[in-house]
């Protein structure tokens, strides 16, 4: 946006600060589009900078900072942290695992996921309605390999969802992620097999 003359012109005609504010400018005004055809936007954190449009919803991805800063703006919140929630990432040190994002994000480390930040007061909260894990596909191939990212890690954030964090149990979960084996085998999936060791 900096090299580009029409941006700059944009700024300069809408007596904007910087490129953060141009960006926001132009959500701002899609937002505007959006919510006269009765929708609302969504979108990564990046939406925060240079200001946030009045009804957007905010995906956390970067980390919680960017849910916290929309909570506290009074704005809808889906948490999907990569450092918890890519399942593109490893879910196993071993050099046997296929191409992935090297970084480990393993079932126990998706289940110990809290997707309400401490740092929300009880009124803000309530701007978290819910999770999402994200699997970028640039390393998978084919469907069986999305499969083996997925499962059981999406079981395991599943659980996290619905379940109160005064209810989740790892120890319990596992002893219950069998029946969802079960139904994997059953089904064909083709899950990875870690946890089950």
């Amino acid at each position: 946006m900096e090299k580009c003359q029409y941006c700059q012109k944009r700024v300069k005609t809408e007596k904007l600060k910087d490129e953060n504010e141009l960006q926001s400018y132009f959500i701002q005004r899609i937002e505007k589009y959006i919510n006269a055809k009765g929708k609302r936007i969504i979108g990564w954190d990046e939406i925060l900078e240079g200001g946030l449009a009045p009804n957007a919803t905010v995906m956390s991805w970067r980390g919680e900072e960017g849910g916290i800063a929309a909570a506290q703006q009074n704005h809808d919140v889906i948490m999907t942290p990569s450092k918890w929630l890519y399942l593109d990432y490893r879910q196993d040190t071993a050099k046997s695992e296929p191409l992935a994002v090297k970084v480990l994000v393993d079932v126990p480390k998706v289940y110990s996921y809290e997707p309400v930040p401490t740092q929300l007061k009880i009124e803000e909260a309530k701007y978290v309605i819910g999770v999402q894990a994200n699997v970028w596909t640039e390393y998978m191939k084919t469907g069986d390999q999305v499969e083996y990212m997925v499962y059981p890690r999406a079981i395991a954030l599943a659980e996290v969802a619905w379940s109160a964090k005064e209810k989740r149990n790892y120890n319990d979960f596992l002893k219950r992620l069998q029946a969802n084996r079960i139904l994997l085998d059953d089904w064909k999936v083709n899950y990875a097999k870690h946890v089950f060791k």
